[in-house]
């Protein structure tokens, strides 16, 4: 028996698809290019835009006779037992496998934005808690344990990272995002699509582009993002994830820019991805997001015209099930609508990637190696240490944690007592189960306050509600009030509720008006600190709020952002000071409710000043976080000098523990550009190095600073180097500056291209 070339491993790949393609015929090549959702809700509340209306009926033996693209989320729209899911994906594969010609299976994808979303999978902290780490390395083990967990399932791709850059904290998916600043979302997203990939499952950049610059804060609407803001701040965490983090897929987004929709932009999916970077992946639609062309963005009259621009631009995969490039698309390419050519270009990057996923050879198979494990220790142990890194201590004027082991502690708030308190948006139990009621979560989320009593066994801990987390009910004050004048202390627990499509007060269509705590919680608040009990304030929330009304009123205040299934711990750790805080702001925290939107990547105009009477300055700015121990910068070495504009300068410094216990201290380095052709922001990210020391310890770090990480889009669409001066400063947050270095860049303007250094190298 002779071996079809396109079977053969010893043949290159693009070889074997070509030779696999020519064999093809139209209606095989469109089915690799749409997924399938088996059992999709057509009723009722989803867990995709107007999943309800965008559902269509299918005949499943009949539509994968031709084979099918993708499986999508066996796993993630119902709960499953991992081992049953496993085994049944497995059927599935081998049924498409068997139905089409060449028995070629389908990629499954799942979302994995804070963990594998299936039920029984550890939750993991959010992204905004990965950038609070400020750990990469911690992140890149994460996401190496998330790949793993899903390959074992038998699924190949993953939706996450989301590299999206926060622009205006009212938006829903903050909680979704890494932070505010484009040099922190890229090191750490790109850290997590190194850690997804080394486990072999294909890393999906989330979204491509522009999303979270939608107008007013809401979901999907207009980006008025100006070239310069999209170049500079929205495109590099992309940029870095798919040169330096080997990401093999991306996800158009769902907004339109300047009135061109992301997913029917050939500049952006083509000209500037493919051919300026030189991608070679494939790009997958955002759920529905194809038909939204004709539904929503009306730049398509129907589905053939809908596919038809997708294609163009560069969408190779319908998501998440199949409506515009199945039976219109067949249809417009035979009467000459859409050329047959597209669709062979989008196959090609199909089977490409389905080739090197082993999915093209005749040992492939689906069936699960073992029992599976999805929530082990090893997954847990990792879960808590991220969400003890995670944890910002924002104030601790007096002193007052870590709390005495014998007090007495009232326990007050909406989130103190509910698991769901330590969950963002995507994560299974918030994401699926709130519609299969009776379901257990299928994990142990120890809450705030039961880990709070297991911390502190020595305390007297009681406990009130005091209100729920958005509704306007005021009767539990008085017995919160009760409570917390009968201690010694006060824990607030505050904050979210996570949700889909305003079914929550974060997440995904669960915009804000404004970054008041929701519901009545800041006047329980205000009812607690007029007890005249110290109050410690701790909040669970997917965004920052405004905490100007309290500040100086306040025992202490404590920041976690959704700490996943070991959160609750990790917050009391905290608490007890069993563990050292060593998170840092991701996002600023604002004063006041309405000085926003408002982000620390700020040109002159957008400081405080005399020509307006809104201050926007934040209460606790980017990169803030407080210890329980005390670190000096000592020794710095880093004096005024010229270099070109193509050079390098290194500055050192030595950071000390001079406390009498173990700590971190997360040092940053700044870039402040005086004088540029265009406005450029005061102050911006780019490097910085995480230090844990014992008492005493010390460590010497150089921070190898480039001339191209000055680089920004001029006037004329260019990345430049502009010679002048520069200053690099040295501090714990982007408010502070500890030490600096003034340079000055001599010789030409150098206009860079795509093989520009990305990140500042740090020696430690």
């Amino acid at each position: 028996m002779t071996t079809a070339p396109w079977r053969d491993p010893a043949l290159p790949a693009d070889a074997r698809v070509a030779d696999l393609l020519s064999r093809m015929t139209l209606e095989e090549k469109a089915a690799q290019l749409y997924g399938v959702w088996v059992g999709a809700a057509t009723d009722g509340d989803g867990v995709a835009p107007l999943q309800r209306e965008m559902t269509a009926e299918y005949d499943w033996d009949e539509l994968i006779t031709h084979g099918l693209g993708q499986l999508t989320r066996s796993f993630g729209t119902a709960p499953v037992d991992p081992d049953v899911g496993a085994r049944a994906l497995a059927r599935a594969q081998r049924r498409i496998a068997a139905a089409n010609r060449f028995g070629i299976p389908a990629v499954a994808h799942e979302e994995c934005l804070a963990g594998f979303t299936a039920w029984r999978a550890t939750a993991y902290p959010v992204p905004l808690a990965w950038g609070a780490s400020f750990d990469p390395e911690l992140v890149e083990q994460v996401g190496r344990r998330i790949g793993r967990d899903l390959r074992a399932a038998g699924v190949h791709q993953g939706l996450a990272p989301v590299l999206d850059v926060v622009r205006d904290p009212r938006w829903g998916r903050v909680e979704e995002t890494i932070g505010e600043d484009p040099y922190l979302v890229g090191t750490i997203g790109t850290a997590y699509v190194r850690g997804l990939e080394s486990a072999g499952v294909v890393a999906t950049l989330k979204h491509f582009a522009g999303y979270a610059s939608s107008a007013g804060a809401r979901n999907l609407a207009p980006v008025r993002a100006g070239v310069r803001e999209f170049a500079d701040i929205t495109l590099p965490p992309f940029e870095m994830a798919l040169r330096e983090g080997g990401a093999r897929s991306v996800m158009a987004a769902y907004t339109e820019t300047d009135g061109v929709p992301a997913s029917a932009d050939p500049g952006l999916l083509t000209g500037l991805l493919r051919e300026e970077w030189g991608f070679t992946g494939t790009v997958v639609a955002d759920y529905f997001g194809i038909a939204f062309l004709q539904s929503l963005h009306r730049v398509a009259a129907d589905e053939a015209e809908a596919a038809h621009r997708a294609l163009a631009a560069g969408i190779d995969v319908e998501l998440p099930t199949v409506k515009c490039y199945g039976k219109p698309l067949v249809a417009a390419v035979r009467k000459g609508r859409v050329p047959e050519s597209l669709v062979d270009r989008a196959a090609h990057r199909v089977l490409l990637q389905k080739c090197e996923l082993g999915l093209l050879d005749e040992d492939w198979r689906p069936e699960p190696e073992g029992p599976l494990d999805l929530d082990s220790a090893a997954n847990r142990a990792l879960a808590g240490r991220l969400a003890q890194e995670s944890v910002v201590l924002l104030d601790n004027p007096d002193g007052l944690l870590p709390l005495a082991p014998d007090t007495r502690i009232a326990v007050v708030g909406p989130r103190a007592a509910d698991a769901l308190a330590m969950l963002g948006c995507y994560s299974f139990p918030s994401h699926v189960l709130t519609h299969h009621p009776g379901i257990p979560p299928g994990i142990e989320i120890p809450t705030v306050l039961d880990a709070l009593r297991g911390e502190l066994p020595d305390a007297k801990v009681t406990f009130a509600e005091g209100c729920g987390v958005a509704d306007p009910d005021t009767a539990g004050f008085a017995e919160a009030v009760a409570r917390t004048a009968e201690a010694d202390v006060c824990v607030a627990v505050l904050g979210d509720r996570a949700g889909l499509f305003g079914r929550g007060t974060s997440g995904e269509g669960c915009d804000a008006t404004d970054l008041r705590l929701p519901g009545v919680q800041a006047e329980l608040l205000d009812a607690l600190v007029a007890t005249g009990v110290p109050v410690v304030l701790v909040l669970l929330t997917g965004r920052p709020y405004a905490l100007g009304r309290w500040h100086g009123r306040l025992g202490a205040a404590v920041q976690a952002f959704f700490p996943g299934e070991e959160g609750g711990p990790a917050v009391a750790g905290v608490l007890s000071g069993r563990v050292n805080p060593s998170g840092r702001l991701p996002v600023s925290v604002p004063r006041l409710p309405g000085g926003q939107p408002w982000t620390y990547l700020q040109p002159p105009l957008g400081l405080a000043g005399e020509v307006s009477s809104l201050d926007p300055t934040p209460l606790y700015p980017f990169g803030h976080g407080r210890s329980y121990t005390a670190f000096a910068w000592e020794d710095f070495a880093g004096s005024a000098a010229d270099i070109g504009t193509d050079g390098s300068y290194d500055l050192s410094l030595t950071v000390r523990n001079t406390g009498d216990r173990a700590g971190t201290e997360v040092v940053q380095l700044y870039l402040h550009d005086p004088v540029a052709s265009v406005t450029r922001p005061d102050v911006r990210l780019i490097g910085y190095q995480r230090l844990e020391l014992d008492p005493g310890a010390a460590r010497r770090l150089t921070f190898r600073f480039h001339a191209d990480l000055s680089s920004f889009t001029d006037r004329t669409g260019a990345r430049v180097v502009e010679p002048g001066a520069l200053e690099l400063r040295l501090g714990p947050s982007s408010a502070e500056v500890r030490h600096r270095a003034r340079l000055r860049l001599t010789g030409p303007t150098r206009v860079l291209g795509p093989e520009r250094r990305l990140r500042c190298e740090v020696l430690a």
